[in-house]
């Protein structure tokens, strides 16, 4: 599928947004109300949502809580340039990933294509040397199946979403080992890491919670200080 649904209220910006994507192979369709997101957002018809925070009524950060209640399909979120304070609320509330505005079209795209490439594929870069793409990657309690994307712990699939999914991954498919921030965010996000940029800390922590605590406490997914994660086991 690719039927992206943009969802913002300025009108004149979604118009020159979808015009490019259309060009760019992408079938756009928009909404210019929360409410209206919502309901096209939940209709199953789009393989991602383009969200944007600043909405009047109803605003993207409750478009996407109400989304996130019965979805997980991908979505991006548009975020005031230099607002922080947005983006990680968006990331911890379950986006994908997010751009700050103003942006242009190409990086848009380029963004979208990320997601979907992993959506619809295994991170690249993954160590293959002793497990195929199509196999279940089994460490300890955690197993991570790539054809069907999905990722299960003590026998319970976790709910996670497309990227939460694609960080795991990246994480199993090097387990034992430190993957740094530079990989995850290249192999997981499909972009380089930005200066500053904390998103792949706060999916982490969404991972986290999702898969709760070891029998000693302790998280499976441990910070290497100043050098990036690792996945370990009891």
């Amino acid at each position: 599928m690719n039927r992206i649904l943009l969802v913002d209220d300025d009108q004149e910006l979604s118009g020159m947004l979808a015009e490019y994507l259309g060009q760019e192979g992408f079938d756009v369709e928009c909404a210019h109300t929360g409410e209206e997101g919502l309901q096209r957002a939940l209709s199953g018809d789009f393989a991602l949502t383009v969200l944007d925070v600043m909405m009047p009524q109803m605003s993207g950060v409750e478009v996407l809580n109400r989304i996130r209640a019965r979805s997980h399909m991908p979505i991006l979120m548009l975020t005031a340039r230099g607002d922080d304070l947005d983006r990680v609320i968006g990331l911890e509330m379950g986006a994908d990933d997010y751009v700050p505005k103003p942006c242009t079209a190409r990086e848009l795209a380029a963004r979208i294509r990320a997601i979907l490439r992993r959506t619809a594929a295994v991170a690249p870069g993954a160590d293959t040397a002793s497990v195929g793409a199509s196999d279940v990657i089994v460490f300890g309690d955690l197993s991570v199946q790539p054809d069907a994307r999905t990722a299960r712990w003590r026998a319970h699939v976790l709910a996670l979403t497309s990227t939460e999914y694609n960080l795991l991954e990246v994480l199993a498919r090097h387990a034992g080992q430190t993957v740094s921030k530079k990989t995850l965010s290249e192999d997981g996000l499909g972009r380089p890491l930005a200066r500053f940029d904390r998103s792949v800390d706060v999916h982490m922590g969404r991972i986290r919670e999702k898969i709760g605590p070891m029998a000693d406490g302790r998280s499976c997914i441990q910070t290497v200080f100043r050098q990036g994660y690792q996945l370990i086991r009891e």
